[in-house]
């Protein structure tokens, strides 16, 4: 994929300065050694120490262009001639792209090189550090907050709406509900702590009696025998409501009413019966399947998941709401565990350590793959000119000090040669 030129970063344009200026110089000092030969060349029967000149030049002239020629051959043809093994960036990208991947996978994200580089850095005492910072504390809270909030949101309603009342179908489903309810009433009633809720529900039936007596009257009437006399009848139903209104008073004001003490050794029978009789356990488990299959099951699971959701959001958006100050606290409480208990740091850190390890033992070929990949949708010339700006002005010095050393060699053999005659 041909990723077309891409526009110099300010840093590429500084750099493509600096490749002006030292091509400048590689090329002046070639033209120079260049422009000596020549002299020498044309002068040296007249004076024979220009022979050394000659020699150094010519030898100078030789390592500069040789140079010249590695280094241009590298990024392009040189003089646009096909020179086989030329332009070898562009000619080997993909096969330059899969070397850097490996090297880079190798060298510097392998798991030995990660792990060794955690441990040398303090990984685990500087993170913690920074974790009980309170202000980096509050950030991370609130970074947390909002991607439990966001998870909330990108949540299927329908399938946690399904899991929720799986979850609460399930929890009730193992639950005796006769014994269990046995067990609250006998809890309820020890030690006496059911009596004031008895006092209240005995006043309150007192009192409904006051003020309903004259209605309970006309239904007791219109059942009453179609053989006893009116008066009378009226007269028993009065007599019948009047005591039962004073003995319900009575009950409410005395807690050692016998009525009353049967009242409570009948509820305290009850609670055992709850939870030995089969024949009430199974009764239970009959009101806990209606009660099971009424749709306000359903409807109760997504009305908490849609009022949690609700409140996510709510405490997340609020930089003091009780979700977020209570993340903080947690954060910041473990970055001062972390430093005070090096034991749990230790711990921390190899459980780092081994999460490096998994992470990376079988991301050899992602890395590979992306560098490769990446370098891929590069285009083959701009690749070339970005590297040439990355190395050009360092390899031109290579071509500076090939010009330089050509001519001390060139010194050297010719002072070999005038030597050996």
């Amino acid at each position: 994929m041909n990723g077309g030129r891409r526009p110099l970063t300010p840093g590429e344009v500084r750099r493509a300065r600096l490749l002006t200026i030292t091509r400048r110089r590689a090329t002046g000092l070639l033209v120079v050694v260049a422009a000596a030969f020549a002299v020498s060349t044309a002068l040296q029967p007249q004076a024979r120490w220009l022979g050394w000149v000659q020699a150094a030049a010519l030898a100078s002239l030789v390592g500069g262009l040789a140079d010249w020629f590695a280094v241009t051959a590298l990024f392009r043809r040189p003089l646009g001639l096909p020179v086989p093994h030329t332009a070898i960036v562009v000619e080997r990208k993909d096969r330059f792209a899969e070397t850097l991947g490996t090297f880079v996978q190798e060298s510097f994200l392998s798991p030995d090189a990660v792990v060794a580089r955690l441990r040398s850095s303090g990984a685990v005492r500087r993170g913690a550090a920074w974790l009980a910072g309170e202000g980096n504390a509050r950030r991370l809270a609130a970074f947390a907050a909002d991607a439990v909030a966001g998870s909330a949101e990108l949540a299927n309603d329908a399938d946690v709406n399904e899991v929720l009342d799986g979850l609460v179908r399930g929890r009730l489903e193992r639950i005796a509900f006769a014994p269990l309810a046995g067990r609250i009433l006998d809890r309820l009633t020890r030690d006496g702590r059911h009596e004031p809720v008895l006092d209240t529900a005995l006043e309150g039936l007192a009192e409904y009696l006051r003020l309903h007596g004259a209605d309970m009257h006309r239904r007791l009437g219109i059942r009453s025998p179609w053989w006893l006399p009116g008066p009378v009848s009226t007269r028993m139903v009065d007599r019948l409501l009047a005591r039962t209104e004073a003995v319900v008073a009575e009950m409410a004001a005395d807690r050692e009413h016998p009525l009353r003490v049967q009242l409570g050794e009948g509820i305290a029978k009850f609670a055992h019966r709850l939870q030995v009789d089969p024949g009430l356990r199974e009764r239970g488990e009959e009101l806990k399947a209606e009660l099971l299959s009424q749709p306000t099951v359903r409807r109760l699971a997504a009305s908490v998941w849609a009022d949690t959701k609700t409140e996510l959001r709510v405490q997340a958006e609020n930089p003091s709401s009780a979700l977020r100050s209570r993340l903080a606290k947690v954060i910041a409480d473990t970055g001062r565990r972390l430093l005070d208990d090096p034991a749990l740091a230790a711990s921390a850190e190899r459980s780092l350590e081994a999460a490096a390890r998994v992470a990376l033992a079988g991301s050899a070929s992602d890395v590979v793959g992306l560098v490769t990949g990446t370098i891929a949708r590069w285009d083959a010339h701009d690749t070339a000119r970005r590297l040439e700006l990355l190395l050009g002005p360092d390899l031109q010095y290579i071509r500076i000090n090939g010009t330089v050393v050509g001519g001390l060699a060139g010194l050297a053999l010719h002072a070999v040669a005038v030597a050996a005659g």
